[in-house]
């Protein structure tokens, strides 16, 4: 199945030396789109693997409705523009945008730079993964040792026995840990 990519140009001479270059480089399904009005819907309507966004100058809040339409945080999204500053490079970058390209329109770069704005979405999907793993690790360990630290003071016992009375407990009832420290941590609210 052809990457399904989505170009937003303004500029029809543009937009269409942008799908020559991109039919040159691959067998991609491309869709222009040459006014941002209804943009949300438009590309819903598509679903695009990739987003190619040419702008001679866009605003902020042009750039965040785009930026939040084409779902930058589930694709990729290479944004040319003509003219920048420091703020609106900012906002791109928060706005998720994957790769931002000041004067670099040219037919010859556009292959590569679609490649980079991919390899850059893989590499920071795979950040936040990694971060959303770690984030529920940590939670998952306070709330081991919030239950242990139950256990301990109710029952009298050191923290190795009640880590092996919550293993034990998981393993008899064929549940994860994390689940029995869960009902621990609630039953002692419930009861506290």
């Amino acid at each position: 199945m052809a990457t399904r990519i989505a170009v937003i140009d303004p500029d029809r001479e543009r937009a269409l030396m942008i799908v020559d270059s991109l039919r040159e480089a691959g067998d991609y399904d491309i869709h222009v789109f040459g006014d941002e009005t209804g943009i949300a819907r438009k590309l819903a309507s598509i679903d695009p693997d990739i987003v190619l966004i040419d702008l001679a100058s866009p605003s902020r809040d042009m750039l965040e409705q785009v930026a939040l339409a084409s779902g930058a945080l589930e694709r990729p999204v290479a944004m040319f523009v003509d003219h920048s500053d420091e703020g609106m490079i900012r906002a791109a970058i928060e706005a998720g945008v994957s790769a931002y390209i000041v004067d670099g329109l040219h037919k010859d770069r556009i292959k590569p730079i679609l490649e980079t704005a991919i390899a850059r979405f893989h590499n920071f999907a795979r950040l936040r993964a990694e971060l959303e793993a770690t984030k529920s690790a940590l939670a998952e360990r306070k709330l081991l040792e919030r239950a242990k630290g139950l256990l301990m003071k109710a029952k009298g016992i050191p923290e190795d026995e009640a880590y092996a009375l919550m293993r034990r407990t998981a393993m008899d009832q064929n549940r994860k840990i994390v689940e029995i420290a869960q009902s621990i941590v609630t039953a002692a609210e419930i009861m506290g």
